[in-house]
């Protein structure tokens, strides 16, 4: 009995991995599990040396106590328990920019800060969720999808209303068009950049600070495109945290939407590893290789790709360098390398 209680909280903690909810699209994948052992406090002693002991965390909304998106969408009562539970756990909800200095200044970042943050400027965030924000002292990050706002669709805040949030918060830039940013050429993506930021600054008076990627995807072409516009920070939305050892221009967001456990969304950790392979999505489906630098005292890891379930690997000499054939059969592809449930690293890949 005991040992089916374990394998379903196991189940329960894997299956939140792919639970990154976006405005159009939204990933819930069947992940099979190959292992399912917990690491013993004594095992999580010795591992110390292998993670960075600081890991803030920043969190991402979508909409809020909206019942026609329920996917992407938070209750009051749900926003108001997380709320009460940072506060009652001596959590930290700090401004984004804190962190982003903490970063710039190679400080140690401390463990208990959060940032939170919401994607595309939805009018429920305004009608549903900017009092709560403001009854806490909470601060927050608005990052704005400046068509939807430009051309006035009714499902989003309007410059007026962006302005009266901006008195409690900041404000950061979501792209013009909300596109796939992957499947357009650099050219592309400077373009819908520049629009953005003009727009945004004609309606605003001043030029936004950071970016977080539409949908969360982003390629290296990606991420060199909008590295030129030099904003003080780049956000994705790849499970993870922020650790002092963060790439400035690639910080990890940790996506709140539904009814979430969030003590277990605490308990993320960022294994630090430098990815190799892949870099792009394959245009025959089939992933053949997998390579990334990790820490040398690590002997053994697990490799989750969608669709094709966990597996133990093998790690030499801090690399992990895998000839596979695996077939691709999502567009949106996230490949996972972790010591345990919640210390991992993360790469997604889109077709």
């Amino acid at each position: 009995m005991r040992y089916l209680f374990l394998i379903s909280i196991s189940l329960l903690l894997y299956f939140q991995l792919d639970n990154i909810q976006t405005l159009f699209s939204s990933e819930k994948e069947q992940i099979s599990i190959v292992e399912t052992k917990t690491v013993s406090p004594k095992k999580e002693l010795t591992k110390k040396s292998l993670e960075t002991l600081y890991h803030a965390h920043i969190f991402v909304y979508h909409r809020f106590a909206d019942l026609k998106h329920k996917s992407t969408s938070t209750s009051k009562e749900e926003l108001e328990k997380e709320f009460n539970y940072f506060k009652d756990n001596g959590y930290t909800v700090v401004p984004l920019e804190k962190i982003i200095s903490k970063l710039k200044n190679k400080e140690e970042i401390p463990s208990k800060w959060l940032a939170l943050t919401i994607d595309d400027a939805y009018k429920s965030f305004y009608e549903n969720a900017l009092e709560i924000f403001k009854k806490f002292d909470y601060p927050f990050t608005l990052y704005v999808y400046v068509e939807a706002t430009n051309r006035k669709y009714p499902d989003f805040m309007t410059w007026e209303q962006i302005k009266e949030a901006s008195k409690y918060g900041t404000i950061g830039l979501h792209s013009y068009s909300h596109p796939h940013l992957p499947k357009l050429s650099r050219d592309e993506i400077i373009k819908d950049t520049r629009k953005a930021l003009e727009v945004f600054e004609k309606n605003m008076g001043f030029t936004p600070k950071t970016y977080a990627y539409p949908y969360g995807e982003y390629d290296q072409k990606v991420k060199d495109a909008i590295k030129t516009f030099n904003f003080d920070a780049i956000i994705n939305q790849s499970i993870g945290t922020v650790t002092n050892s963060s790439d400035i221009n690639d910080i990890y967001r940790l996506a709140l939407v539904g009814d979430v456990n969030i003590n277990h969304k605490l308990r993320y950790k960022t294994l630090e590893a430098t990815w190799i392979e892949p870099k792009i999505y394959p245009k025959d489906k089939i992933l053949k290789h997998i390579k990334a630098k990790v820490n040398p005292k690590i002997k053994k890891l697990k490799l989750y790709v969608t669709g094709n379930g966990w597996q133990d690997i093998a790690v030499k000499d801090g690399l992990v360098d895998l000839q596979v054939n695996m077939k691709l059969t999502r567009a949106r592809t996230r490949i996972i390398l972790g010591t345990d449930v919640f210390t991992i690293s993360n790469k997604i890949i889109t077709k």
